[in-house]
């Protein structure tokens, strides 16, 4: 039966309401084409001239956008010709189109177990599985197609995109390559191209890749994020930010690049500039734990305890379990000398994530300050165990056992810890003090002097911490193109 033209037909529907329909970050799911004539319908099925003037009606129903005069027709198709491949696979289109999911793919099924080598079919399912989230399956079906027919342009550009979409840049890039090589060149396939290269690390060829999406798609704010992103990673603050600017002015409400913006200002010590971009950030998407961080850090910064508690606790209503949401509400409740909330939090932080170095040595400061020299000492050891190079569990340390009156421990102790952070006053202060009680007199004014010149230089920066740094933070990934 010679229904090349119906397939054909169907093949423009899908791709069109595929492309119309489609919300995931899979940019441009599209379908089958049809392969070499006669090869849907199995050999030696008779048709009648009336079932095939049928199915070339109800093709152009479809491709006119009449699905729902085009369903009663194929079913009547199917009533006097149960095992017609096409109609199984044209009426699998109208209800897929109609979002009749397990319909749709109970008549991709049908065609399929009637013709195994239809490639139509085959990739129209594995459409269905992309758009409902079923990626195994999904990957399955479009390699399936790629060994029947290895050139079909939209189940290569299926494949890479699942691929990218699980993080396998690896496998993505070649096939996403490959579909351009195919004919299906576009803004989406070649901004899924340079995020794969951007992940592989592969910037030369990433910034190409994007460059030549953002030249596509003018518009497109997302390409400039990442090209932002590749200049950041080579310590070209400036040009990164340009990128980010052109960026948000195309998409204000661009929550990954305001949070960036917020980075590049913070880096260069103008916290304050910085909050506002992280408060946007946080307004736009308030599902990254980063923003809330990073936002109440930098108030923490700015030495305003109270928003930098409220920032924090707003993070830890909506991510109870995170054991650095707890950590940060301890450090905020730290900085407003609250030590018992602080001890609280510290400790169920460490309950959701043991031999934490840095939780072990905030929870022994406090201890300290709450006089439990004993206990304190344990905890701080404790995170030299883990950690010898942790500067602040080092000079906690060096500090209680000063006050506990044993000099010369804490004296090797406190050297130490100069050597991690050489331009910390405090430590030196330490050490000036313990050296006194030991009647070094030299060696104390030599410390002292040391103290002043750091302390006086400190007093000329604006306050940064370390307390609020996470563990390498990342740039959260761009969403999908907003288009």
């Amino acid at each position: 039966m010679n229904v090349g033209r119906v397939t054909r037909i169907a093949t423009r529907l899908l791709l069109f309401a595929l492309f119309s329909g489609v919300t995931t970050l899979v940019p441009a799911i599209v379908c089958a084409q049809r392969p070499p004539p006669r090869t849907d319908q199995p050999q030696g099925t008779a048709a009648s001239e009336k079932t095939i003037s049928q199915l070339r009606e109800a093709a152009s129903l479809l491709e006119s956008g009449r699905a729902a005069e085009a369903e009663p027709m194929l079913r009547r198709v199917l009533a006097t010709n149960p095992n017609n491949f096409d109609a199984h696979n044209l009426l699998g289109i109208v209800l897929d189109q109609a979002g009749k999911t397990t319909g749709a793919e109970r008549e991709y099924k049908s065609a399929i177990r009637l013709n195994p080598n239809g490639v139509s079919a085959l990739a129209n399912l594995g459409v269905l599985f992309a758009r409902t989230n079923r990626s195994d399956e999904a990957i399955k079906t479009f390699a399936a197609v790629l060994r029947l027919s290895p050139d079909h342009p939209q189940a290569t550009l299926n494949l890479g995109l699942q691929y990218s979409l699980r993080g396998d840049d690896a496998r993505a890039l070649p096939l996403l390559q490959r579909a351009i090589a195919l004919g299906l060149d576009s803004y989406n396939v070649r901004y899924r191209l340079g995020i794969s290269f951007y992940n592989l690390n592969r910037y030369d060829e990433a910034i190409t890749t994007l460059e030549s999406a953002s030249a596509l798609s003018p518009n497109a704010a997302e390409p400039l994020y990442y090209l932002g992103l590749i200049h950041w990673s080579r310590q070209q603050d400036e040009r990164a930010a340009d990128f980010w600017d052109r960026a948000i002015q195309l998409r204000p409400n661009f929550p990954e690049v305001n949070f960036m913006l917020g980075e590049a200002l913070r880096k260069n010590r103008r916290t304050e500039a910085a909050i506002e971009f992280y408060q946007r950030a946080l307004a736009q998407d308030a599902t990254k734990f980063v923003y809330y961080a990073r936002l109440g850090g930098a108030y923490l910064q700015l030495g305003q305890g109270d928003e930098a508690l409220e920032v924090f606790g707003r993070a830890l209503q909506r991510f109870p379990r995170l054991a650095e949401a707890h950590y940060f509400v301890g450090i905020a409740a730290r900085a407003r000398a609250d030590y018992a909330r602080a001890e609280s939090e510290f400790r169920e932080s460490l309950r959701l994530r043991p031999r934490n170095v840095d939780t072990l040595a905030q929870l022994g400061f406090i201890v300290g300050e709450r006089d439990r020299y004993v206990e304190a000492e344990k905890l701080l050891r404790s995170a030299l165990a883990i950690n010898d190079q942790h500067f602040y569990a080092n000079y906690d340390l060096g500090r209680l056992l000063v006050k506990s009156r044993r000099y010369e421990e804490s004296l090797a102790i406190l050297r130490h810890a100069a050597t991690l952070k050489p331009k910390n006053a405090s430590v030196h202060y330490q050490m000036f003090i313990a050296l006194s009680r030991l009647k070094r007199k030299e060696e104390a004014q030599q410390e002292l002097a040391i103290f002043n010149q750091l302390d006086a230089e400190r007093k000329a920066q604006p306050r940064q911490s370390d307390d609020t740094e996470l563990e390498n933070p990342e740039p959260p990934a761009a969403p999908p193109p907003n288009k």
